[in-house]
């Protein structure tokens, strides 16, 4: 991935966006979620600055870049995130940054030989453990968080209402430093729950919630979602509806069957609280 200094912070600070042009398709049509990207940085860089993996890819029609919001158009409309492994801050870009005659750039977006690849990550490996920005390992702690088995949730009670899932599902987003938003409007109409990572961005991730409604039109707007963004896509609803939904999978919307996940509605409470006990955790160790 090649860009100019300028570009790449703009990257880093919307959470690791990178975009290619129209002409570039067949490239972004080729990644995959799991492949391996290397920041290139031009001059006065010239060299590899990090590494990361593919996160999920979108469309976008939303200028992001400098370049893009001082003509108002949009220059690399082919976007994806991506998640860092490894990456020198930028103070360091210019003194330890990877350069070598077989890395010099032919273009904005190339793929690298698998033996050039591993040499980097070996590089950068044997670089001070000081110039990287890193997700932090967790640390144990002897107590274990608050466990919340589905013994918990007795199968009498009363489900949770429509606005109250969606709800939760907003503060979970929240809780993963996400923009979540309900009741998203799009070109068919209204999505319950969407979760993205930046303003300029279209959702990366789409929920639709069923509480006895109809899981046909919301299989439908997943659908549309998936096609317009690529975004990943759950469907919450009880578990008696399971047999129905994976039932329209197998046919009429066998296209998503292997990108939609199923979320039995109690699940989302459960997993509010786990999620908010492990970071009310880490605010109590001061993480």
């Amino acid at each position: 991935m090649v860009g100019s200094p300028n570009n790449w912070s703009t990257a880093f600070e919307h959470k690791n966006i990178w975009g290619l042009k129209q002409r570039q398709r067949h490239l972004w049509e080729s990644l995959s979620e799991t492949d391996k990207l290397f920041f290139y940085v031009t001059s006065p860089v010239s060299g590899i600055i990090g590494y990361g993996t593919v996160r999920t890819k979108f469309p976008q029609d939303q200028p992001l870049w400098p370049q893009e919001i001082k003509e108002n158009r949009v220059i690399w409309p082919l976007r994806f995130e991506f998640d860092v492994e490894r990456c020198l801050p930028s103070d360091k870009w210019q003194t330890s940054k990877i350069a070598c005659r077989e890395l010099f750039p032919r273009g904005g977006f190339q793929a690298l030989d698998h033996d050039i690849a591993r040499q980097l990550v070996s590089k950068f490996t044997s670089l001070s453990k000081e110039y990287y920005v890193e997700t932090p390992t967790p640390i144990s702690a002897k107590e274990p968080l608050p466990i919340y088995p589905p013994e918990r949730l007795q199968v009498e009670q009363a489900l949770p209402s429509h606005d109250e899932l969606k709800h939760r599902l907003v503060e979970i987003g929240q809780l993963q430093g996400y923009l979540a938003d309900e009741e998203y409007v799009f070109d068919t109409g209204r999505l319950d729950v969407v979760w993205r990572r930046v303003e300029r961005s279209v959702p990366t991730y789409v929920f639709e919630v069923q509480v006895g409604g109809d899981v046909y039109h919301a299989l439908g707007k997943l659908k549309h979602a998936f096609d317009l963004w690529n975004s990943h896509i759950f469907i919450v609803a009880p578990q008696e509806d399971r047999n129905r939904v994976e039932n329209l999978l197998s046919g009429t919307f066998h296209e998503i069957s292997s990108r939609i996940k199923f979320i039995e509605l109690r699940k989302v409470e459960e997993l509010y609280k786990r999620k908010k006990a492990y970071l009310d955790f880490e605010k109590a160790l001061g993480i």
